[in-house]
């Protein structure tokens, strides 16, 4: 039953191979409870009281509300297919509500913290720094994700159109425009990347030749930022972040910056528009006719 939800997840849905690992998870979690505590030996015989018993056992072992959402959010989807193929007669989940959680703003880093960056690995033509350097640049020009740059293939860059090809989440591609500073870092780059004589296809590799992994990407995002910014958190997504912030702080169109950042809908964009709020207050005072009377 679990088996043929996953198999669903990577053929239909072209989910990722961690999204379904994840989904997993939590639906082996849920099954072991019931089993245990309820003696259920299928989970087409759940009810939704048995699902109230499970979220407050997370709750007790200390799980965060967004936590035990997102698990929620698996067994929603599961009961959803289950319901779709018959499985089922009635969904046990039709009816809850997600816990309340505290939305937290995420500061994104100043233009002069970026450019601080980039300016001091411009002073060093090593392939480490410059694989770094283009790491930086790429995220705050193009607003990708970790997981989509870490697969960057050599191939997805198109000199002759100054566009980079970036695959998103559930296969979807996305073309997104290249600056000339950034192509040009690209072309430094490659004939370094060369010499390593690497066999893998990806455009990031490590020293020893092997492709970057993600672990390491926020490494590098991290080190670097830590000496340049004081903000808590220092990672890939806060660069994402800038990266929307700065365009949208600029005058972009809100359906632009979703289409570069690959967002299913409006609502996900949205969420950056709470950081350019300050600069769209003086835009309007500053524009607006009647702003300076009193």
């Amino acid at each position: 039953m679990i088996a043929s939800f996953l198999e669903y997840l990577v053929l239909e849905k072209k989910y990722s191979k961690h999204t379904v690992v994840a989904y997993k998870k939590d639906l082996t979690s849920f099954y072991e409870f019931c089993k245990d505590v309820y003696d259920i030996g299928s989970l087409t015989e759940v009810n939704y009281g048995q699902v109230r018993s499970w979220i407050v056992v997370l709750v007790e072992k200390g799980l965060t509300n967004n936590s035990i959402n997102r698990k929620i959010s698996s067994l929603k989807s599961f009961y959803k297919f289950l319901q779709k193929t018959s499985q089922i007669t009635s969904n046990p989940l039709v009816k809850h509500k997600s816990l309340k959680v505290s939305k937290k703003v995420q500061v994104p880093f100043t233009y002069k913290e970026i450019s601080n960056v980039i300016e001091r690995l411009e002073t060093h033509k090593d392939f480490k720094s410059l694989r770094d350097r283009l790491i930086v640049e790429l995220f705050y020009s193009t607003g990708m994700r970790r997981a989509e740059l870490v697969n960057l293939k050599l191939t997805s860059i198109n000199f002759q159109s100054k566009t980079i090809k970036v695959l998103g989440k559930r296969n979807k591609e996305r073309l997104i425009p290249l600056i000339p500073s950034v192509i040009s870092t690209v072309q430094e780059y490659l004939p370094l990347k060369k010499e390593i004589n690497s066999a893998t296809p990806t455009l990031f590799i490590t020293i020893k030749g092997k492709k970057i992994y993600e672990t390491l990407v926020y490494r590098v995002i991290n080190n670097y930022f830590s000496n340049v910014s004081s903000k808590v958190k220092k990672s890939p997504h806060i660069l994402r972040h800038s990266f929307a912030t700065h365009l949208l702080n600029q005058g972009a169109n809100l359906n632009s910056v979703k289409e570069l950042l690959g967002h299913a809908s409006l609502a996900s964009t949205q969420v950056y528009t709470h950081n350019s709020l300050e600069k769209i207050k003086q835009v309007y005072n500053q524009a607006h006719p009647r702003s300076h009377k009193k």
